[in-house]
């Protein structure tokens, strides 16, 4: 081989290997699944409580996702989509405290939470509970 060759292979294997390298796609970091825990607690029945008002701690348990969370709570009527209470808001502390109001007397209420990540939207939580006022 002469000296030419010799120093296009080398410069042709440079040009491959920095090629190859900045086309590698790195792997995103994967964010802990959201773990939340609220009281009253999720998938729970309270039935026939007094009120007028009904307190809900929404406490995030896993690590907190580096942007945040959306905390989105409605309340309604068993077997209605018409809400009677809703609270929305982003949140990066662990404990968000809400207070459920204007419960009709009587009825069945489901209470809906969903916590979505705001660095990874697909993270998501969903709970639900029910209560009734006395």
């Amino acid at each position: 081989m002469t000296m030419k060759k010799i120093a296009f292979a080398a410069i042709l294997a440079i040009i491959v290997c920095t090629l190859f390298y900045s086309c590698k796609k790195s792997k995103p970091d994967s964010e802990p699944i959201l773990t939340v825990e609220t009281t009253p607690a999720n998938k729970s029945n309270n039935l026939s409580i007094l009120g007028p008002d009904f307190p809900l701690k929404v406490e995030i348990s896993s690590v907190m996702p580096a942007s945040g969370v959306k905390i989105e709570v409605s309340a309604m009527p068993e077997g209605s989509t018409v809400t009677f209470f809703t609270a929305a808001g982003n949140s990066t502390a662990p404990q968000n405290n809400y207070t459920i109001t204007n419960t009709p007397n009587g009825a069945t209420c489901v209470v809906n939470i969903t916590v979505t990540s705001l660095s990874t939207p697909t993270n998501v939580w969903k709970g639900t509970y029910r209560y009734s006022k006395k």
